[in-house]
């Protein structure tokens, strides 16, 4: 059997993934090409890919030997799933184990955001740190504000866990409600537009669907606090990211603190870059050593289940239509 890797991983990863079959790896830090990667593909059993590899009819179509398709992420936007069922393709990502890893970051994101460290450690460095000023880099205090999460699934509970911590009011917005959330955070389920009328911080924790693409626009960016924070490590795609700008820029809101994109990399002419009120991160949610191993392991025991015609330890199951 075959096996293309589409990245470079972690050593106990590739050799569980070498046990099996004879594994091709890509060797550069970014992504393959398109051509690239259907043509490694073509001889291929199985395929372990990123969120920037796109899984899709095209790619499928050069790949007839393909059995099976791991992710190592848990977002699987890049990845036609009902194409791959109808090939008979099983297709298995990495659930629950960057939830708190990722947690961690989006609420340094939050805090970065509201006390300007970004705009602090910039003038710092460039020499721009003058003599003390009673309002020099004053941001929003974070104990005691109000917290609205937008998708109170696991990360988002997390998120609200770690709010508790700085005694935060806690409101979110969830196609379903979170008894434990409500229960042990005193979270409250409102309307989206009360969680945006309401918070101090807003942080967005929902998957990226055709119901939540776009979810933020103008209108809801409008709906915020003047003084809010806007946080997204979830997917870019949620956000409008011109009406973000425009927002940040008129003072509509504060601030905002992003993990992810509508294009990643980040393109250097974005306009986001020349804002000073905007703490931008290179989708870091998941990275930390410990998390990135074990999602690594994860993956490549779904691609060598999959390989071997057993089911996946973590598959996902085509959307119904």
């Amino acid at each position: 059997m075959r096996a293309f890797v589409t990245r470079d991983l972690p050593a106990a990863a590739l050799d569980r993934i070498r046990a099996v079959a004879e594994t091709d790896v890509w060797p550069e830090p970014g992504p393959p090409p398109a051509a690239a990667l259907r043509e490694r593909v073509r001889d291929a059993d199985g395929l372990l890919c990123l969120l920037t590899d796109a899984v899709d009819e095209e790619l499928l179509a050069c790949a007839p030997r393909l059995r099976v398709v791991s992710q190592m992420a848990v977002g699987i936007d890049n990845i036609d799933v009902a194409a791959c069922a109808r090939r008979g393709i099983v297709v298995g990502n990495t659930p629950g184990v960057l939830t708190e890893t990722t947690a961690d970051l989006a609420f340094a994101l939050l805090m970065a955001a509201a006390r300007r460290l970004g705009e602090a450690e910039r003038d710092l460095r460039a020499g721009r740190w003058g003599a003390w000023s009673p309002l020099l880099y004053a941001g929003a205090d974070i104990h005691h504000a109000t917290l609205g999460i937008v998708g109170m699934g696991r990360i988002g509970f997390e998120m609200a866990r770690r709010a508790r911590g700085f005694d935060m009011r806690i409101l979110y917005t969830s196609p379903r409600p979170c008894p434990d959330a409500e229960r042990d955070l005193s979270a409250r389920r409102v309307t989206l537009d009360e969680t945006l009328r309401e918070s101090d911080f807003v942080s967005l924790h929902c998957p990226l669907t055709p119901a939540t693409r776009g979810l933020i626009s103008a209108r809801e960016l409008a709906a915020m606090k003047p003084t809010a924070v806007l946080v997204n490590a979830a997917r870019g795609a949620v956000v409008d990211q011109r009406a973000l700008y425009e927002a940040l820029r008129d003072g509509r809101i504060a601030a905002a603190g992003l993990d992810v994109y509508e294009s990643e990399p980040l393109p250097m002419d974005d306009p986001l870059l020349t804002l000073e009120n905007v703490v931008l991160a290179p989708h870091i949610g998941s990275a930390s050593v410990a998390t990135r191993t074990r999602m690594a392991m994860i993956a490549a025991n779904n691609l060598v289940a999959g390989l071997q015609c057993r089911p996946l330890p973590h598959a996902v199951a085509p959307r119904s239509p």
